[in-house]
């Protein structure tokens, strides 16, 4: 009953986007303004992120310098694979957000890119000539059907969030995410929950790594890190929701991780 309910509320949000906040863009531009998003929980936000960065100090920080020295080809396998996995929950909210024809690109990226490319490990798509578009998410649909991010919230391990993208995320695990459905929620023949967590790993690790002395440069340059890393993941949101090619001086235009080393 939850699961029918969290589908029938976000298809419901994402088909009044065009009557409502799709026909205005100063009003959804306004809505994810990071300066209109505020920090209701700012202690135990700044404490939850205490945590991360503890965390990151004895945990990722440590694998992250050893993945480094992988050779670049590996890595980069790594990093395909895992965009691939990423396009389960993008081609479901293009359908969300009226964007059939993305979400039939989409589709043919992950199938070509699973088969001929080995589970994503190569981008075959790319080489032919069917680009890789943005990441889309349960979150950003709802942003796009105009509701709005309520208060900056940091999550333990997962860290910057807001309180929409965090209820958005539960319907990853309420049957929006693929990938979570054939690991973790059913019992299938030739995956298990190892696969699934196992791949959200690897992506930290990956995040971690390919981020790494940017991440440090931007700690030790930074009056207040905690307020840099909210200032920069608001406005990678914000440019995200607006589908615009916009960047930051300190990021680039793919994940608000891909902190750019200046």
């Amino acid at each position: 009953m939850i699961k029918k309910f969290a589908i029938i509320l976000i298809t419901t949000l994402a088909l009044t986007y065009n009557v409502q906040a799709g026909s205005d863009g100063e009003l959804l531009l306004k809505k994810n303004s990071p300066t209109e998003v505020k920090d209701c929980f700012e202690g135990l936000n700044r404490a939850t992120f205490a945590f991360n960065q503890a965390l990151d100090g004895i945990i990722f920080k440590p694998v992250a310098s050893v993945y480094k020295k992988i050779p670049s080809p590996v890595r980069t396998g790594v990093s395909n694979s895992l965009d691939n996995l990423s396009n389960l929950v993008t081609i479901p909210n293009n359908v969300l957000q009226g964007d059939f024809k993305l979400a039939g690109i989409n589709t043919g990226r992950f199938l070509i890119n699973t088969t001929v490319g080995v589970f994503g490990i190569f981008d075959v798509a790319q080489a032919i000539g069917i680009i890789k578009h943005e990441k889309e998410d349960y979150g950003q649909s709802l942003a796009k059907a105009g509701i709005g991010p309520g208060c900056y919230i940091v999550l333990p391990v997962l860290g910057p969030s807001t309180a929409r993208d965090t209820f958005a995320s539960a319907a990853n695990f309420l049957g929006g995410d693929p990938w979570y459905n054939v690991t973790v929620r059913n019992d299938t023949t030739y995956f298990n929950d190892l696969d699934y967590y196992g791949s959200r790993v690897t992506g930290g690790v990956d995040f971690r790594a390919k981020n790494y002395d940017a991440i440090e440069n931007l700690k030790t340059n930074s009056l207040d890190f905690y307020a840099s890393v909210k200032s920069l993941y608001l406005q990678d949101r914000q440019q995200k929701i607006l589908n615009t090619k916009k960047i930051t001086s300190t990021q680039d235009d793919s994940d608000w991780e891909e902190i750019e080393n200046n």
